[in-house]
């Protein structure tokens, strides 16, 4: 079970993320939509599924937005009304600020006695008006439901500006944070930075090791290229480049992630740190799902590899 194995703090934990359909659906189209999403992910052998809670991000930057801001299903509703058929625990994010007291405690309330899952996100900016604070948010999960098994986020690019990222982890274990979900990470030293820190802290503090979640994005456009450093994610020159100068960007996006996350999970076993991996699928191009299929095969293969030379 993914609760065992978050808890006993195993690497390989495998994760394959989506977003809920627009709010622009139709019911017809919303079941329609939630029927594929239902056969893809029973088809695959993975731990669990991400279910992403979107936000408008347009106040973190004066930079013009690629693409448009549409609003999608709450998360929590979009899988206790169309996804009751998937045969994998869901691990359902939650923008708090979105959500005011009392719809927060209601729903807090309806993950009682389950193994429930869930994921905490703050607001993209501090300039952001919110309706729930996060501290606030992890004080009513402690007081409703103390049983949710709660993630954090992390994003490792930030570490190599503030150099505090392994102390927000540890502040979010303290308030009841058993895993973490990366953001996109194509940096590779940004990623191994924080791991350094992490575990050094860890040790001299004795402080358990939770696992950490790598997710990977495959790219499919140079217009999907600008909409991820858009939204933060740190992307180096010479790797850029080598997307934009490629004769498929898409395939060399999914080449480097894979090569990405082997570098960071054999990292992660030598040092004793729990490495998990979490494969975006957020784009309505064929193309690009078969991609993050793909790239979810590779990532499984790479695992068992490197954990049969662990055994050797």
């Amino acid at each position: 079970m993914l609760k065992d194995k978050i808890r006993s703090r195993k690497h390989g934990i495998l994760l394959y993320g989506i977003t809920p359909p627009k709010m622009k659906h139709t019911t017809e189209e919303i079941h329609t939509i939630a029927a594929t999403h239902i056969q893809r992910i029973n088809a695959l052998d993975i731990d669990a599924l991400v279910l992403y809670d979107i936000q408008d991000e347009s106040d973190r930057t004066s930079q013009i937005r690629p693409f448009p801001f549409v609003e999608t299903l709450d998360s929590s509703y979009y899988k206790e009304h169309f996804l009751q058929d998937i045969r994998v625990p869901v691990i359902v994010y939650k923008a708090v600020g979105k959500y005011k007291k009392d719809a927060f405690s209601h729903w807090l309330e309806s993950t009682k006695n389950q193994d429930f899952y869930s994921v905490f996100v703050g607001a993209a900016s501090q300039k952001s008006k919110t309706n729930l604070s996060m501290r606030d948010a992890y004080a009513l999960k402690k007081e409703i439901n103390p049983d949710l098994i709660l993630g954090g986020i992390v994003i490792p690019e930030r570490h190599m500006s503030k150099g505090d990222e392994h102390l927000r982890v540890f502040s979010k274990i303290d308030r009841g944070c058993e895993f973490f979900i990366s953001q996109a990470v194509y940096n590779l030293a940004a990623a191994k930075q924080f791991l350094d820190d992490y575990l050094e802290y860890a040790t001299l503090h004795h402080k358990p090791l939770v696992p950490i979640i790598f997710t990977l994005t495959p790219c499919g456009s140079t217009k999907t290229l600008e909409f991820m450093k858009w939204l933060g994610v740190n992307i180096p020159v010479v790797l850029e480049e080598k997307l934009k100068n490629s004769d498929d960007i898409l395939e060399e996006s999914v080449r480097l992630s894979r090569e990405n996350f082997e570098a960071l999970y054999r990292y992660g076993k030598e040092k004793g740190i729990p490495i998990g991996c979490n494969v975006e699928s957020v784009a309505i191009r064929k193309v690009e799902i078969e991609a993050s299929l793909q790239l979810l095969d590779e990532v499984k293969e790479s695992i068992n590899i490197i954990n049969k030379e662990g055994n050797k």
